[in-house]
């Protein structure tokens, strides 16, 4: 099993900024990605940034130049740097571990934190 704690949301104005972290702990293999989504209400669950073990990264279009994703392997911890914050960025945002077993993914999700961005 694997859990997910993320930490850092919460309420700012338009153009500023928020940075979110998340832990993981238990079976992790530093070796997989993980990434952000976020939802915000009566939408579906949208990826805004992933990473791979080796720096790779892959952003939404929406949040390109404004969000940094980044990871530190040797503490389990994934971040986003959330800068130039829109209303629109408004949504709870989720922690992502995923594996590939057998060409099949799984996925384990934080608790969720929510990010409200006031004009």
């Amino acid at each position: 099993q694997v859990q997910l704690v993320e930490s850092g949301g919460g309420l700012v104005q338009a153009g500023g900024s928020l940075r979110l972290s998340c832990t993981a702990s238990g079976n992790i293999d530093n070796t997989n990605p993980m990434g952000w989504y976020r939802q915000a209400p009566g939408k579906q669950r949208d990826m805004v940034a992933t990473v791979t073990s080796t720096g790779n990264t892959n952003y939404a279009d929406n949040v390109k130049g404004r969000f940094t994703i980044s990871r530190d392997n040797a503490k389990n911890t994934v971040y986003l740097q959330m800068n130039s914050l829109k209303p629109e960025d408004t949504a709870v945002y989720y922690c992502n571990y995923r594996y590939t077993f057998r060409f099949r993914d799984y996925n384990y999700w934080g608790q969720g934190t929510q990010v409200t961005v006031s004009s």
